[in-house]
């Protein structure tokens, strides 16, 4: 089972979508307040039902929010961020070498985030 790993920053707070393995699939902005961070994470769970718009296509087939976007970094690199219905941005993906596992990321995500256990 997935958790949501809480953790003081330098500059706030901010957490951390862990699979059951312990990998990290999705991190958050860093917020002011654990108040804040606790709404993050709950968006992330009503959001994660989006659709996957995939951004690395020609004619790319807009879908609206909530919705995973899928892009490619300057170093290549393929990452996925969620969106939430008013369109901000509430986690974001590591770095994926195919977009194969850049996919497999964002069914983790949709997976592990409605019943993830809070972990501070």
């Amino acid at each position: 089972m997935g958790q949501f790993v809480v953790k003081e920053t330098s500059t706030g707070i901010k957490f951390d979508l862990k699979a059951g393995n312990g990998q990290v699939i999705a991190t958050s902005e860093v917020y002011s307040s654990e108040s804040a961070c606790l709404n993050g994470i709950e968006s992330v769970r009503t959001n994660c039902v989006g659709e996957i718009e995939d951004q690395t296509v020609e004619n790319i087939a807009t879908v609206k929010h909530p919705k995973f976007e899928v892009y490619k970094d300057k170093a290549g690199e393929y990452r996925f961020r969620l969106k939430a219905k008013n369109g901000e941005v509430i986690a974001t993906s590591e770095g994926y070498t195919s977009k194969d596992s850049c996919l497999n990321g964002i069914e983790s995500v949709k997976k592990n985030a409605p019943d993830a256990e809070i972990k501070k």
